[in-house]
């Protein structure tokens, strides 16, 4: 079972892993637990499974606690499995507790999907979810609501450990990372492309969903932008790079679809991504298949023999 978490825990690279699936559409949960296995013996500690780049919305209620236990069973003492939470709140708060009670050190509140929302309805809802579950809690911020003025208030609530921040405006990123008081870790929720600038200005960590196919390289970027040595990590972020503007393509509709073909030209058949989510056409499978054989072949250079 993991640790319980603490915001220091979150220091690192967050791996949100793919959910594989069979031909019958079901998860596949050898494959999966091999690959966060794989993950894990790289370096990887923090798990964010069944998250968004895993099609959280695409997944079942059950479907979502069997992967967080699965997570945990394929992980180490030292590892952090954080569930994903979302819906409603009466939902949220069961899913909460099956998942916490399957080995999650602590949860991350997915971006609120509700119509009409304001700060002091979220504000409602986060703290309702600490009330009834007492876990340790990650809040993911990518559009206006949650404000910044409700996550700096919510900052020095004890159970809120981490904020992953995905508006990208690195100068309103930089004034609440400077404004904050307490424990909260403040993250980058928008992996390679944006973790060198959200790290100078102030984050402590980035979620990855191209560690999937190169650990080894997301965290040697990680360590690089960690001990401030920019030029390595610039270095580095350049040979990532290709994975992650595939993915941003036409709205970010790539997001998952390119990293499941990826994964296939790794030798691991993911199958692929559940609808609505992009259906890849023939073109775009050898476009993916040239820019990432490179990528591999760094990766492999850098496992220990």
């Amino acid at each position: 079972m993991s640790q319980l978490i603490s915001g220091s825990d979150l220091r690192t690279v967050h791996a949100v892993p793919l959910t594989p699936y069979d031909q019958s559409d079901k998860i596949n949960f050898d494959l999966y637990e091999h690959h966060i296995n794989k993950m894990y013996a790289a370096g990887i500690r923090v798990f964010l499974p069944a998250a968004g780049t895993s099609e959280f919305h695409s997944l079942s209620h059950s479907e979502i606690v069997d992967i967080v236990e699965a997570t945990c069973r394929a992980t180490g003492p030292d590892a952090f499995i954080l569930a994903p939470i979302s819906g409603a709140i009466g939902d949220a708060i069961q899913l909460a507790k099956e998942a916490m009670k399957r080995g999650a050190a602590g949860l991350m509140v997915m971006p609120l999907p509700h119509p009409y929302l304001c700060d002091e309805g979220a504000s409602d809802y986060y703290l309702r979810l600490i009330d009834s579950t007492r876990a340790a809690t990650v809040i993911y911020k990518t559009r206006e609501i949650p404000s910044d003025k409700l996550l700096l208030k919510l900052a020095v609530n004890p159970y809120i450990c981490g904020v992953k921040y995905a508006v990208n405006h690195m100068d309103q990123f930089q004034s609440i990372v400077e404004r904050s008081s307490g424990d909260c870790e403040w993250l980058c929720g928008s992996a390679e492309r944006f973790a060198p600038y959200y790290m100078l200005a102030g984050a402590t960590g980035f979620t990855s969903g191209a560690v999937n196919l190169c650990p080894r390289l997301v965290l040697a970027l990680y360590t690089a932008l960690a001990g401030q040595n920019f030029e390595e990590a610039m270095t580095l972020q350049r040979i990532i790079l290709p994975i992650e503007q595939y993915r941003a393509r036409n709205g970010e509709s790539f997001s998952i679809s390119m990293l499941k073909y990826a994964m296939h030209i790794a030798g691991k058949d993911f199958g692929p991504a559940r609808a609505p989510q992009r259906q890849l056409t023939n073109l775009e499978c050898k476009e993916i298949g040239n820019l990432v054989r490179p990528i591999l072949d760094r990766e492999e250079s850098m496992m220990v023999v």
